[in-house]
C-alpha cells in the first residue's frame, strides 16, 4: 500500500510539473510585451497595463475564443502590426494570459 502511494504522488508531481511549463504565462506575455511592443507608445500606448485594459476579461476570452486577438491587438497598436503578425503560438498564449490577468477587470500590474 505504502509503495502504491509513493508511486501515485510521485505521478502527481511529475504530471503537474509538465502541465506548469505547458500552459500560457503572464509574466513571459509582460516581457514580451515589453520587449516586442514597447513601440505602441507611439500609438498613446503607455505601458502594457494601458494594453491590457482595453478589454475586460470576458471580451478577452470572447475575443480569444473567435480567433481574432491578434487582429484587435493590431487594431490597439497600429505600429506593433509587424510584430504582432510574427508572433509565435507561445507568445500570443503568453500575451493572451497577460492581458487577460490585467484586463480592465483583472488584476493590477506591479509595472510594464
Amino acid at each position: 500500500m505504502k509503495k502504491m502511494t509513493s508511486l501515485l504522488l510521485a505521478a502527481v508531481v511529475a504530471g503537474s510539473v509538465f502541465t506548469t511549463s505547458a500552459t500560457a504565462d503572464a509574466s513571459k506575455g509582460q516581457r514580451f510585451y515589453l520587449k516586442k511592443l514597447k513601440i505602441c507608445k507611439k500609438d498613446g500606448l503607455k505601458n502594457g497595463a494601458v494594453f491590457a485594459i482595453k478589454h475586460d476579461r470576458k471580451g478577452w476570452t470572447s475575443l480569444k475564443e473567435s480567433g481574432k486577438l491578434q487582429e484587435e491587438w493590431m487594431k490597439i497598436c497600429p505600429h506593433g502590426v509587424k510584430k504582432i503578425k510574427k508572433m509565435k503560438e507561445k507568445d500570443v498564449k503568453n500575451l493572451y494570459d497577460f492581458v487577460w490577468k490585467y484586463a480592465a477587470d483583472g488584476e493590477v500590474p506591479t509595472c510594464g
